[in-house]
């Protein structure tokens, strides 16, 4: 049974492979909510679906699945995108490593490895996620003190006030206001700029 019912698209420009593909993964408990002939509709489908999960073909036309998961992955739409191809050469797998795919799953796709192939991509791509996010507020939280510094610098200047005054004052400010202190810190530094 799939992992907390995975929403998924299938991108692929044959209809009975998406057909084949869209009935083996509701079998198993996924939900198949979009479909896509070509990677510019695959990548309106994630964008408008957000889908846990993406199956995209590399060889379609009008725009490959390898440009189409580029971008789904700069436009973070695609949560995890599995490549399907009957393609095996270096420069696909290199170019799927280069973009971030979370999966490369070679055609006929054998039905006893596609499940397990899902669950592990799926789950390592949430892995990944979860650093990238930590990773951002960690340098957000970095970000925010760097200018709550520099803010106490300009009133340790302007008002003679020592470092822990010049804390304080931004602290009681925050309170005051209902500001977050990065950003009284950022009005106060816009002002001693003016």
């Amino acid at each position: 049974m799939a992992e907390s019912t995975l929403r998924v698209v299938i991108a692929d420009d044959e209809p009975i492979t998406r057909m084949d593909l869209k009935e083996l993964l509701e079998d198993k408990g996924y939900q198949v909510v979009g479909e896509a002939g070509d990677g510019f509709d695959a990548i309106e489908a994630c964008k408008s679906l957000k889908p846990d999960l993406v199956l995209i073909d590399i060889k379609m036309p009008l725009l490959d699945g390898l440009s189409a998961a580029r971008i789904m992955n700069e436009e973070r739409c695609g949560a995890t995108i599995v490549l399907l191809t009957a393609y095996s050469e270096r420069e696909f797998i290199d170019s799927a490593k280069e973009i971030g795919v979370s999966g490369y799953l070679v055609k006929p796709i054998d039905e006893k490895s596609l499940i397990p192939s899902i669950e592990l991509a799926v789950a390592r791509s949430r892995e990944i996620r979860a650093l990238q996010n930590d990773i951002a507020k960690v340098e957000k939280r970095l970000e925010s003190r760097t200018m709550i510094e520099k803010a106490k610098g300009k009133i340790m200047a302007r008002d003679g006030m020592t470092e822990q005054e010049a804390y304080d004052f931004i602290r009681k400010l925050s309170q005051t206001k209902n500001l977050s202190m990065l950003r009284v810190s950022e009005i106060i530094l816009q002002s001693v700029e003016s």
